[in-house]
């Protein structure tokens, strides 16, 4: 086959990212793959995550989650099933006086990650939406990548704790994932 005839393939482009935080109240190793599959990088440190009960492992997805708080985790691995992402998430905190900093630095450090791997917005939809049908709600969540964090959660909880979260810390969370992620996002039950 003749040079110009020939076609060079550019492997597809692995969107992935690896995030260390250590701050005075938590520290964080977190590595998220968002096209599924293998973690390149396991950023445990030889740390077992065994006691993560928001974990599952398949050919398609590897997903570890363990902040400490368990609607914290069920609420992290439900995203990164339902977007098909492949994540571990170990967050060590100061539980001991509360659960604000282990939330609110565990979503900035996603949100983080999620911008590190996705690198660039070229070739994808600006704004999204979706509609969740759950046991006795519908909710409504939107997101636009615009590079200015903003959002705004309505859900009308009447409780000031879903589980072990603090649901002060729930609310900042989303918020908090779009100022890592430096996007806006809303979401409400209609």
């Amino acid at each position: 086959m003749p040079d110009d005839q020939q076609t060079m393939s550019t492997p597809p482009r692995i969107r992935s990212a690896t995030i260390n935080r250590d701050t005075n109240e938590t520290k964080i190793a977190l590595s998220l793959n968002l096209d599924g599959g293998d973690l390149s990088s396991d950023p445990s440190n030889g740390t077992s995550s065994s006691q993560a009960h928001a974990s599952q492992s398949s050919k398609s997805q590897q997903i570890s989650v363990d902040t400490g708080i368990g609607f914290l985790d069920h609420m992290l691995h439900a995203l990164a099933k339902h977007a098909g992402w492949s994540v571990h998430i170990r967050t060590r905190g100061d539980l001991h006086i509360d659960d604000h900093h282990t939330a609110e630095d565990t979503c900035i450090a996603l949100g983080q990650a999620f911008k590190s791997a996705l690198s660039t917005t070229a070739g994808l939809a600006r704004f999204g939406y979706a509609y969740c049908p759950l046991d006795e709600a519908l909710s409504r969540a939107v997101v636009d990548l615009s590079n200015r964090p903003f959002s705004v959660v309505e859900l009308g909880l009447r409780r000031e704790k879903i589980g072990d979260l603090s649901w002060g810390g729930g609310d900042d969370a989303c918020g908090l994932y779009t100022r890592g992620e430096r996007s806006s996002s809303g979401g409400k039950c209609v």
